[in-house]
């Protein structure tokens, strides 16, 4: 059963959730993927509550969500397993299926295809309204050393040479899955 949510009544829960990790997951074809992330953005634009997704341009994830530009994101409410987290975070779903190795449980998405994670039951659904990839020379020179050091190869999980690119997400339903 899904409890449907205003989400700006749950706004600190989401943003506080980002900062620790949230699962972002897409769906292309059959193949279902989720990447933990702790950079998001939730906010109103085009009088649209949107939910923004920054997406490395090696990560598995991005070439998902320019086949199908929809996600779901899956924001832990309550007691849950943090290894969900750390093992989506260090693993490419390029080279196994994070769903089958954690045995996570899909449940039917209400508006978009891409299904939402049962063990992370606050769910967002949303459809990519606008994408940017980040200006290079926009960047300080303190985050591009901190973020993008150009020495570390560019499918280490952590911060890399890649830069990102920004996915608005109009948020089109939210809900708890009870």
């Amino acid at each position: 059963m899904k409890k449907e949510i205003e989400v700006l009544d749950y706004a600190s829960d989401i943003m506080n959730a980002v900062k620790t990790g949230v699962l972002l997951t897409t769906k292309a074809g059959d193949k279902v993927n989720s990447m933990t992330i702790s950079w998001g953005t939730l906010g109103i634009e085009w009088e649209k509550p949107i939910f923004t997704v920054f997406i490395r341009e090696n990560r598995f994830t991005r070439s998902q969500v320019e086949k199908n530009p929809e996600f779901t994101i899956n924001i832990p409410h309550g007691a849950f397993d943090k290894k969900i987290l750390g093992f989506c975070g260090t693993k490419s779903g390029r080279d196994l299926d994070k769903i089958k190795e954690l045995n996570l449980t899909l449940e039917t998405p209400k508006i978009v295809s891409v299904p939402a994670i049962k063990e992370l039951p606050l769910t967002i659904e949303c459809r990519v309204v606008y994408k940017q990839k980040q200006d290079e020379h926009a960047i300080t020179e303190e985050n591009k050393k901190a973020f993008y050091p150009q020495d570390v190869d560019s499918f280490f999980y952590d911060a890399n040479r890649d830069f990102h690119t920004a996915y608005y997400g109009e948020i089109v339903s939210a809900y708890i899955i009870e």
